[in-house]
């Protein structure tokens, strides 16, 4: 069984839906909770780490085989309590950060809150240097999306991170760095490639479910394949 910690309840049909698709022998169980992103905006990553390490807790304790955190702002955090859940604790966006890095060295990150956006620069820059390239990453805040995302409109906050992906130059790949904006990506008609998170990520926590191939970093802090 694999266990995904979501911070709002919008991922819980989107990822079942994936499930279905590629992965239908999967068993997943959703836990929500909406307050670790309210308290990592306010307050960094860092102050809701022991909430994460408890949620985390709970999955292991009913029969989760790995855990992927869906939420980019604490998906360091998550990853981070890997060695103390006993199981693979993966990220969503790891995956695409890889492809990003593998995609050319100019990475535009597109995010519609402003917490995510260091986080994902982060990991981005991480994946870089373990694959040894180069690589420029911008990051850019897509102003008024997350206010559609809140008023309880999916198409429009669709709609404007995808105009924003269009209006992007000068990279050669373009990150989406929430989980909530991937259907953006079928709307955008830019010829820089777009990448999302949740079909590689739901791809990569399934085979840690199914058989582990995620393993404990040598230094602490995550896993890798």
């Amino acid at each position: 069984m694999l266990a995904l910690l979501h911070t709002s309840p919008v991922h819980v049909p989107v990822f079942d839906a994936l499930r279905d698709e590629a992965h239908p022998e999967l068993e997943l169980r959703h836990l929500v909770d909406e307050e670790l992103l309210d308290r990592a905006r306010a307050a960094g990553p860092e102050a809701v780490a022991h909430d994460v390490r408890v949620r985390l807790g709970e999955a292991v304790a009913t029969g989760a085989r790995a855990v992927l955190c869906t939420c980019s702002t604490i998906g360091s955090v998550a990853e981070a309590s890997a060695g103390r859940a006993g199981v693979p604790v993966l990220r969503v966006d790891r995956p695409m950060a890889g492809a990003a890095v593998a995609a050319g060295p100019r990475v535009a990150v597109l995010a519609a809150l402003a917490s995510t956006l260091g986080p994902t620069r982060a990991l981005v820059e991480e994946e870089a240097r373990r694959a040894g390239r180069p690589v420029e990453v911008r990051t850019l805040l897509v102003e008024g999306a997350w206010d559609r995302f809140a008023a309880g409109d999916p198409a429009g906050y669709a709609r404007r991170v995808a105009d924003a992906a269009d209006a992007v130059t000068g990279a050669d790949v373009i990150v989406l760095a929430q989980a909530s904006t991937a259907p953006a990506e079928r709307l955008t008609t830019t010829a820089v490639p777009v990448l999302s998170s949740p079909r590689t990520g739901l791809a990569a926590g399934a085979a840690a479910a199914r058989d582990g191939r995620w393993r404990p970093r040598p230094r602490g802090g995550g896993w890798d394949r």
